[in-house]
């Protein structure tokens, strides 16, 4: 176990990070399976960091098919408080360009093939996700961003879909009468095991298109997305340096207590060996 570990998970273009001087790649084994790589446990600007990629070195995994539940487990597992993910996403609103960055705290969740909770058969519990992010590290990470001179928007809500495909133009224009500021395929999932798990969770989201409702650009293309994607990756490990130093404090949020009184169901009635697998999320 490692103490105020900084958990990263790195999405689209986002599958390693050039300054993190590694101290070892480990392959966690959790009760869900396995993750999506191994975690690269390192130092960054003096600080020790976890880094996982959501979609695999190489990124084989789709959206729908990654395995949320052992990837913020097996952060759980190696001591990591706090996770900021590091995501692609689609612009909803003319004033959030591409190669800006996002950091929202709200999210709408649009999924519906994938397993966003630990609570399973045979232990019920629900937690608060009224304020789905972790508005201290968020504040920590608008910071880190806005010291790179990178052009940053802070609040405002993700929606998350099932992807692997783009949305329809009808879909699109009906996501921006809901008010909402970017849309991505990830990351509600992410935030909602985080919550559980008592993890603290904020994203930096790194704008690459218009999705589709601007119908005087181009529909969005995988092209168009990693062309952007790539040029903003610098920044983001820019902003990752900057930010562990802005983390070192000990937490002054509720994240870690969220599951406290959670659970619902006696305790007898939980099999053992499910207590035993969620000892380390709900004690």
């Amino acid at each position: 176990m490692v103490d105020k570990l900084l958990g990263v998970i790195g999405g689209s273009g986002l599958c390693s990070m050039q300054e993190l001087d590694i101290v070892e790649k480990v392959s966690v084994q959790t009760p869900f399976g396995e993750p999506s790589d191994d975690v690269v446990i390192g130092e960054l600007n003096g600080a020790r960091l976890a880094f996982l990629p959501r979609h695999g070195v190489g990124h084989f995994i789709p959206p729908s098919e990654i395995n949320f539940r052992a990837n913020i487990y097996a952060m759980k597992k190696l001591g990591v408080e706090k996770i900021i993910s590091v995501s692609a996403v689609g612009s909803m609103k003319e004033n959030l360009m591409p190669g800006h960055f996002s950091i929202p705290h709200q999210f709408i969740d649009r999924t519906s093939q994938r397993i966003s909770t630990f609570f399973t058969k045979g232990i019920v519990g629900h937690v608060s996700f009224a304020d789905p992010v972790c508005l201290a590290t968020a504040k920590a990470l608008s910071l880190a961003a806005h010291k790179t001179n990178a052009v940053v928007h802070d609040g405002g809500t993700y929606i998350c879909i099932e992807g692997p495909q783009f949305s329809t133009r009808a879909e699109s224009n009906i996501y921006r009468q809901w008010g909402v500021d970017v849309i991505g395929m990830t990351n509600v999932t992410e935030a909602k095991l985080a919550r559980e798990a008592g993890i603290c969770y904020a994203t930096l989201a790194l704008i690459t298109d218009y999705d589709c409702w601007k119908e005087e650009e181009e529909p969005v293309t995988l092209e168009a997305v990693l062309e952007i994607m790539h040029k903003n990756v610098e920044m983001a490990q820019r902003v990752l340096k900057e930010l562990v130093s802005e983390l070192q404090e000990n937490r002054s949020c509720g994240c870690e207590l969220a599951a406290k009184n959670a659970v619902v169901t006696e305790p007898k009635k939980v099999p053992a060996q499910l207590k035993e697998d969620l000892s380390i999320l709900f004690g």
